[in-house]
């Protein structure tokens, strides 16, 4: 899979939304780009870049003004880290066939490397992981494992 900082840096100003997005009586209130850059010390410009894609995406709303900035789009617990992954244009692949702009496959006579499918079913694996954590998951902290064993004990509960 190939994530790079762009989908990357998406998750991690989503999750800061997320996380910083309520004001101290549960209202939702806009968070600027510069509190985001500077709590995750990401570039103000590329978030603006970011931003513009994850608006056009859906996922989140921008308030002008004083005091504005923005806001998500839907829940946190509904905005899942697939979306945001791919609002970015980073594609969930992990072979590397697209690379050679052949759909067939990526040897030099088009044809499927012998590895070709594992590499496949490898990107629909983290496709359906990242497609199964919501912000909200990794707001507090529950992926991988704390997000199973969680499940397990609300089941035996």
């Amino acid at each position: 899979m190939r994530l790079s900082t762009k989908g990357r840096y998406a998750v991690m100003a989503m999750a800061d939304l997320a996380k910083n997005g309520r004001g101290q009586s549960g209202e939702s209130r806009a968070v600027s780009l510069a509190e985001i850059a500077a709590r995750q010390e990401i570039s103000l410009s590329y978030l603006e870049q970011l931003f513009a894609r994850l608006r056009k995406g859906g996922l989140v709303q921008s308030v002008r003004g004083p005091g504005g900035g923005y806001r998500l789009a839907k829940a946190a617990h509904e905005t899942v880290v697939a979306e945001i992954v791919l609002a970015v244009d980073e594609p969930i692949r992990a072979t590397r066939c697209v690379a050679h702009g052949t759909p067939r496959g990526c040897m030099m006579a088009g044809e499927r490397c012998i590895t070709h499918n594992l590499w496949e079913d490898l990107g629909a694996e983290i496709h359906a992981y990242l497609s199964g954590v919501s912000l909200e998951d990794v707001v507090l902290n529950r992926t991988g494992a704390r997000r199973r064993a969680a499940a397990g004990m609300e089941v035996a509960a």
